[in-house]
């Protein structure tokens, strides 16, 4: 998953599509200023649609449908997971679902993630871009 748009802006979207779809995330940045930014995004990019939301390191993380971490732990029991800062980890593959956000700086990167599971029949990989507020499927 990549594209022009930040993901702070995109993540957004991605949280309530997952609320409306009753399925708890995983947000994971290693940069502690990337989550900052993406809980404020959180709060205030949908106003008209609350999206609960904390912190892995904070009470009750065990009880938010959009826990932001550190790492790939995910103490409120979430099958989807979002990598927002481009870092493939293999923890990742604990997952139901992965969604790696990625920047133009991030496109090598991306690539040979994505190059990682050419062979393997059990992963299904779907590049998405937002266009004109759509998400359109590119490979």
């Amino acid at each position: 998953m990549s594209g022009a748009q930040p993901v702070e802006r995109v993540l957004p979207l991605i949280a309530r599509a997952a609320k409306a779809g009753d399925q708890r995330m995983l947000v994971v940045a290693a940069d502690p200023s990337l989550v900052d930014r993406l809980d404020k995004a959180l709060w205030e990019q949908c106003p008209e649609d609350f999206l609960a939301h904390g912190r892995a390191d904070a009470p009750h993380a065990d009880r938010q449908p959009v826990l932001l971490s550190g790492d790939c732990s995910a103490a409120n029991g979430a099958r989807l997971l979002a990598l927002a800062d481009g870092q493939w980890r293999e923890e990742a593959e604990g997952f139901d679902r992965v969604l790696l956000f990625f920047d133009e700086g991030g496109k090598a990167e991306a690539r040979k993630t994505w190059r990682l599971f050419d062979q393997r029949e059990d992963v299904t990989r779907e590049f998405y871009e937002l266009e004109d507020g759509k998400w359109v499927k590119k490979a």
